[in-house]
């Protein structure tokens, strides 16, 4: 195992967030993101119908779904398959292949979404720009479903790396939606480049 691998495990294993998910037996430690984001921001509510993409494991999928019911909904999407979920509907769906994006769509329902989630990371090179550049590019695939699924008025969150090209995408999603907002919740860690954009109020819905 190399150096950065066995400070990477040591860091891990130190983690309070990751210890809190192990105590309380969530999927994920990502959940407290989603959590912190919620508290500030009072992203979810009973009776909404949420997307979640790139849901694998699953944590964030759970949280939606306590917070929607009674009365809301959860699909959560992934090209990896998923354990059920309580309260949850799961897709297997690669959200980078057109065609398979496009039977997704076709599974959802027509009423649409109050809320689109995506947590969606490349597989990382550790080279920054090319991550960063393949983060954006999910982002943006994120930012598109979004634009097929969402109710107006309905809200984007979605994750992608810090670099020059995020006031770019932060400006697409402002003729879009009325506002948007660039958040680093405490339990990203601190080595990490992520941040995430709330696209709030879709204003170019038909529905």
């Amino acid at each position: 195992m190399s150096k950065s691998s066995k400070r990477w495990l040591q860091e891990h294993h130190r983690d309070r967030y990751v210890n809190q998910a192990r105590k309380r037996q969530l999927r994920s430690r990502a959940v407290f993101k989603l959590e912190e984001l919620d508290q500030r921001y009072r992203l979810f509510r009973p009776g909404q119908t949420v997307v979640d993409l790139g849901a694998a494991p699953g944590s964030w999928s759970a949280y939606a779904s306590r917070k929607v019911n009674p009365g809301g909904a959860v699909i959560a999407i992934d090209m990896l398959a998923l354990q059920p979920l309580a309260g949850v509907t799961c897709l297997r769906c690669d959200l980078t292949d057109a065609d398979s994006r496009q039977s997704c769509l076709a599974e959802l329902d027509e009423a649409g979404a109050d809320l689109v989630i995506s947590d969606m990371a490349p597989n990382l090179t550790g080279i920054a720009s090319a991550d960063q550049a393949n983060s954006l590019e999910l982002a943006q695939t994120a930012a598109q479903f979004s634009y097929a699924v969402l109710r107006a008025r309905g809200h984007l969150l979605v994750k992608l790396f810090q670099s020059r090209d995020v006031a770019d995408f932060r400006k697409q999603l402002n003729e879009q939606f009325d506002s948007v907002i660039l958040a680093k919740p405490r339990a990203s860690r601190a080595t990490s480049s992520e941040v995430y954009l709330l696209a709030q109020g879709y204003a170019s819905a038909s529905r």
